[in-house]
């Protein structure tokens, strides 16, 4: 198992790079002051990672944030997506040019392709792998990619992805996808570990936090750190972002990891990776 240490913890990446487990997402935060305070809060904490991306049009406060922040740009890991509408070779390389410009940065510290867009997901990952060369991103990966996607892309391009960000929660846990992403060196990442809030109407996990003495949200949070899962959990709320962070003075006992990992479904709350039409 990976090292979980604290709030500022990294995992590893296979070409070296050390990404934080514990990160900010920014989804539908409004591209102000409100994605600007979540962001100054969280840092103020100490998170060191945050997530975004162009279809979440709030860009340009993720970077007012960064440069209004007296945190060293180098010190924060900065992640944004391609949308689906900008995959290709040519697009690709502008819309990153175009989140870069948005971010006032020089670099990313990851770009993800968003969704395995058909026909489209090679050519936009041979733009990443240029970008990546050319040394404009620190890593690259993908979002939504199911295992014959990753097959399909290593089997025809030069780079294998770095990170694969799926939705991961005790309902969808595809143990079989990361244990796959496992053998290839690929660090599974999760988005909506809370299950877009559904997770606090779930009463067995609410015994575990009396258990544990902690939130149902510290409990799923420290469940996907201890499957070796990055998270980025979203909040625009100071106390809420706080709490989430507060995950690193306890440890789930195996016999209860086994216990939530048998919370799956295979349910999803978003769209399947193998049928959307966006």
């Amino acid at each position: 198992m990976n090292s979980i240490t604290d709030i500022k913890g990294t995992f590893q990446l296979h070409n070296g790079v050390h990404m934080p487990y514990l990160g900010l997402g920014v989804y539908l935060a409004d591209n102000d002051n409100e994605v600007i305070d979540a962001i100054h809060w969280a840092l103020d904490t100490g998170y060191r990672h945050i997530d975004t991306a162009s279809i979440y049009r709030n860009e340009e406060g993720v970077g007012k944030a960064i440069h209004s922040s007296s945190i060293p740009r180098e010190e924060i890991f900065v992640v944004s997506k391609v949308w689906n509408a900008d995959q290709g070779y040519d697009t690709t390389i502008k819309a990153f040019e175009e989140s870069l410009n948005r971010l006032q940065l020089d670099y990313l510290d990851l770009y993800l392709i968003h969704w395995p867009v058909k026909n489209k997901y090679l050519d936009t990952w041979k733009a990443l792998e240029t970008l990546y060369k050319e040394k404009r991103i620190r890593a690259i990966g993908v979002s939504n990619f199911m295992q014959h996607h990753l097959e399909d892309l290593m089997a025809k391009s030069e780079i294998v992805p770095m990170v694969n960000q799926m939705e991961f929660h005790p309902h969808l846990v595809q143990q079989s996808l990361i244990d796959f992403c496992k053998q290839h060196h690929i660090q599974y990442e999760a988005w909506s570990p809370m299950m877009q809030g559904k997770i606090f109407e779930l009463s067995i996990l609410d015994d575990l936090a009396n258990t544990y003495n902690k939130t149902v949200a510290q409990i799923v949070l420290r469940w996907n750190l201890q499957k070796g899962v990055i998270t980025i959990p979203k909040s625009v709320k100071k106390e809420r972002i706080v709490t989430n962070s507060n995950i690193f003075d306890f440890e789930i006992s195996n016999e209860d990891m086994s216990y939530i990992d048998a919370l799956d479904k295979n349910h999803r709350n978003g769209p399947d990776p193998n049928n959307f039409n966006f």
